[in-house]
C-alpha cells in the first residue's frame, strides 16, 4: 500500500512556508514607501513558491504536478532576485541576506530533488 505524505507534512512545502515566514517578518519591518516599491511583489514571489508547491502536489498527472514545481522554482529565482535587490539597497541587512540564501539554497535543492523524483517514478 502507496504511504500518503498530506501536503502539511510534505518537506518542501514546509521548508518554502519557513522561508515565505522568514521573508515577512524582513517585509514587515520595511517603511511604507519600501513596502510598495519592492516589499510587495518580494512577498507575492515568496507566497508563489508555496502556493504551486500546493497546487501542484493537488494534481494528479505526473506532468501537470512537475509544471507547478517548475513554477515553484521560477518563484523561487524570482524571490532571490527581489531579496538580492532588497539588500543592494539597504532595506536587507547583509546577516539576514545569508541567513535567506541559505534558506534559498536548500528550498532550491529540495524542488529540485522533488521535481526528479516525480519524473524517475514515472518513467
Amino acid at each position: 500500500m502507496k504511504k500518503y505524505i498530506s501536503l502539511k507534512n510534505l518537506e518542501v512545502y514546509i521548508i518554502s512556508r519557513e522561508l515565505s515566514l522568514f521573508v515577512w517578518n524582513l517585509y514587515k519591518d520595511f517603511d511604507f514607501e519600501r513596502k510598495i516599491c519592492l516589499g510587495q511583489q518580494l512577498i507575492r514571489s515568496v507566497d508563489s513558491v508555496g502556493a504551486n508547491i500546493a497546487e501542484g502536489y493537488g494534481r494528479y498527472h505526473f506532468l501537470d504536478r512537475v509544471k507547478f514545481f517548475y513554477n515553484a522554482r521560477a518563484s523561487l529565482y524570482e524571490t532571490m532576485h527581489w531579496i538580492e535587490l532588497a539588500n543592494e539597497r539597504n532595506y536587507v541587512n547583509d546577516e539576514d541576506f545569508i541567513i535567506y540564501e541559505e534558506k534559498y539554497k536548500l528550498l532550491l535543492y529540495k524542488i529540485n530533488s522533488f521535481i526528479k523524483s516525480i519524473k524517475d517514478k514515472n518513467n
